[in-house]
């Protein structure tokens, strides 16, 4: 079956067969052999693969491809390897089997973002195996750790070798360029920034004791009472610049009246498209992990909790002292990890060569701007003065849940819209 198919497909599949399960905090089955298997597709097209490992098996591959004007500012074009664990139990095939099946590859990483790894090296294949360049110098990257915030892949790598991007000034990666339906019309959505993220732990401390005293000093109970506040903390509805004319845009799709519905009823209108967008119109503070105790008859000192924050670009510091108001002192707050917010205007001769590849394989289909809920490594791209935007171009089924595939089950992606991402990258890293 393998032998069977197109050559995007089979890269993705093969990149599923590799288990990079990152568990956070360091911990990870690592990234390595996936990125020795990318860097030897590299290689397969006379390009120079440089492997920087931050830590034993977390290795990020980087290759530069010339461009035929090398006066014009590099683009650096970016995936990473890392996928978030899968309960294979919860899953109606093996994860990491990369199954075909109903013209989709399933498996954990087949949307984040192996998708994309493989449409890069496949658009390559497309560009320098017909003896063409690209436009522009191309700085190819496949980072290690982004599940993780980059801590073991972008930013060590931008940390520790910054001269990899020398006169790059843009980026593209991950969750854009995707398409949703909006009232029966297939349009697109550009990510031109994200959300910022705020990692916290929750720390209560008590009494320990036996299970049958009356202990009013517990940690768990504090803890939980501190949980359930940031959890159900409903965040006020705060447009940025991107998110107002997304909002503007959606209203005038969806045909409906913006002063008579809000930005959420706009957002909740569009049905699945909502499941990204919605996020983006206010901070969020969902609780991740707990863990606390060790034994049914014994009352804990401490308990934790991990708490995801995501900010909109700017106002990390403003969320933060918030929370601490919500949860009171008795609280300790501490900040696993942090990453700045991105927001990019919706202009520009990339914007516009980013539409252009896409009307060009969709003649006539609106493309909108968006801010992700989530976090990329564009991120660490930043510190450079990179600016990151996100485009892994996928044509889809009015039917698929793409926002619910991101850390969900089964997550899988359809054979034709991998072709489709193919040529439509393609045409950017040829043409921009």
């Amino acid at each position: 079956m393998t032998e069977q198919l197109e050559d995007t497909a089979r890269i993705a599949q093969e990149l599923i067969r590799f288990d990079t399960t990152n568990f956070g905090e360091g911990r990870s089955n690592g990234e390595t052999d996936a990125a020795e298997y990318l860097g030897a597709l590299l290689e397969q097209l006379d390009l120079v693969p440089e492997y920087v490992d931050a830590a034993t098996g977390r290795t990020s591959v980087i290759a530069r491809v010339e461009g035929a004007d090398r006066t014009r500012p590099a683009l650096v074009v970016h995936g990473h390897t890392d996928v978030v664990p899968a309960d294979p139990t919860n899953w109606t095939v093996d994860p990491f089997g990369g199954v075909i099946r109903d013209g989709l590859l399933w498996g954990r990483g087949a949307v984040d973002m192996k998708n994309m790894d493989a449409m890069i090296i496949a658009a390559l294949q497309d560009i320098l195996g017909a003896g063409k360049r690209p436009a522009r110098d191309l700085v190819i990257a496949f980072f290690s750790d982004e599940e993780n915030g980059g801590v073991f892949g972008s930013h060590y790598v931008v940390d520790n070798r910054p001269e990899l991007f020398a006169g790059a000034t843009e980026a593209i990666s991950e969750v854009g360029g995707y398409s949703v339906h909006l009232n029966g019309q297939r349009s697109y959505l550009l990510q031109t920034g994200e959300k910022a993220l705020v990692w916290i732990k929750l720390v209560a401390r008590g009494v320990a004791a036996h299970g049958s005293r009356v202990i009013p000093n517990n940690a768990i109970t504090k803890l939980a009472e501190a949980v359930a506040t940031l959890g159900r903390r409903d965040w006020p509805v705060h447009l940025t610049a991107t998110t107002e004319l997304l909002v503007s845009e959606l209203a005038r799709i969806m045909q409906v009246d913006p002063q008579r519905l809000g930005p959420e009823e706009i957002v909740l209108s569009t049905g699945t498209a909502a499941g990204f967008i919605q996020a983006t119109l206010r901070t969020t503070t969902n609780p991740t992990l707990l863990k606390a105790g060790y034994k049914h008859n014994v009352i804990p000192d401490t308990a934790e909790a991990l708490i995801d924050i995501r900010t909109l670009p700017g106002e990390e510091e403003q969320v933060l002292a918030e929370v601490r108001a919500l949860i009171g002192d008795d609280i300790e707050i501490v900040v696993m990890h942090s990453d700045i917010g991105l927001e990019n205007s919706f202009d520009g001769p990339l914007v516009d060569a980013m539409i252009g590849s896409l009307q060009a394989h969709d003649p006539g289909a609106p493309v909108l701007p968006y801010l992700l809920s989530g976090g990329t490594d564009n991120k660490a791209l930043a510190k450079l003065g990179i600016k990151g935007y996100g485009f892994a171009p996928l044509q889809l089924p009015a039917d698929l849940d793409f926002p619910a595939m991101f850390h969900g089950v089964d997550e899988r992606v359809p054979l034709d819209a991998l072709v489709f991402g193919r040529r439509v990258l393609g045409d950017l890293l040829l043409n921009y």
